[in-house]
């Protein structure tokens, strides 16, 4: 059974701190126009937790390990596709440190639904996109109820994230985004959480649903999310947009 030891000690967190925020942070900004809202929507948020997103571009979870607030960073594990990232050491490496990441069986084979639990039931959050690999044009796909699975068997909650622009900036089969810093946003959701008796099936249709519509409204705020009747949902100045 892996060792949970290098998510919780102190020497990789600091080196994943200035892997992300310091160098990816910097190559980020420098290939893309990056834009971020509704992180208030997650200042409350505490403990282990689930992050999904939509998933059409290897430069997603960098924008996310970069730009998603650091205290919800700083302990994050990617779960990454075993068959990818983890076939030659050269890439594991690397893949490891910059996003804390663990392996994933797509084909169902090995123990990555397992890590994830074990990381939860650890403190870890883990960072994972349902829809099991890139979607190949640009639309978003069907959600496996993995994540939401996790959610409900450890009562956790689950933070979507809407990630627009990243297809573009960098599209299947190209190993550099394109040039001319191209706009990516991404939009932080309010956490949701399952429903009782809501089975994981119906509570991954409900997050996908949600996601579904921040990135048609293009906006972190949506009816139905969670807002307190006779308040006005906040505007997010955590905008962070470079002039072109």
């Amino acid at each position: 059974m892996q060792s949970l030891s290098r998510y919780h000690a102190r020497w990789h967190r600091w080196a994943r701190f200035v892997a992300q925020r310091v160098v990816l942070k910097s190559v980020v900004h420098s290939v893309a126009r990056v834009r971020v809202e509704g992180a208030r929507n997650v200042e409350g948020v505490s403990g282990p937790f689930v992050v999904v997103a939509n998933h059409t571009s290897h430069l997603d979870a960098t924008v996310m390990v970069t730009e998603l607030p650091r205290r919800l960073t700083g302990n994050l594990a990617v779960a990454a596709a075993a068959d990818y990232f983890y076939k030659q050491w050269w890439i594991k490496a690397p893949t490891s440190l910059f996003f804390n990441s663990y392996p994933v069986h797509r084909d169902g084979a090995g123990r990555g639904k397992g890590m994830s639990s074990r990381l939860l039931e650890a403190g870890v959050p883990v960072l994972i996109f349902p829809e099991g690999t890139r979607s190949r044009d640009g639309e978003m796909q069907h959600f496996k109820p993995g994540a939401a699975a996790l959610c409900c068997h450890h009562d956790v909650p689950c933070i979507p994230v809407a990630l627009l622009g990243t297809r573009d900036a960098m599209p299947v089969g190209r190993s550099w985004p394109v040039p001319g810093r191209p706009p990516v946003t991404m939009l932080v959701g309010r956490p949701m959480r399952a429903r009782p008796g809501e089975k994981p099936r119906e509570f991954s249709d409900r997050v996908a649903a949600r996601i579904s519509t921040m990135l048609t409204m293009q906006t972190p705020y949506v009816l139905g999310d969670g807002n307190v009747a006779g308040t006005r949902p906040q505007t997010d100045e955590h905008t962070q947009e470079e002039a072109s």
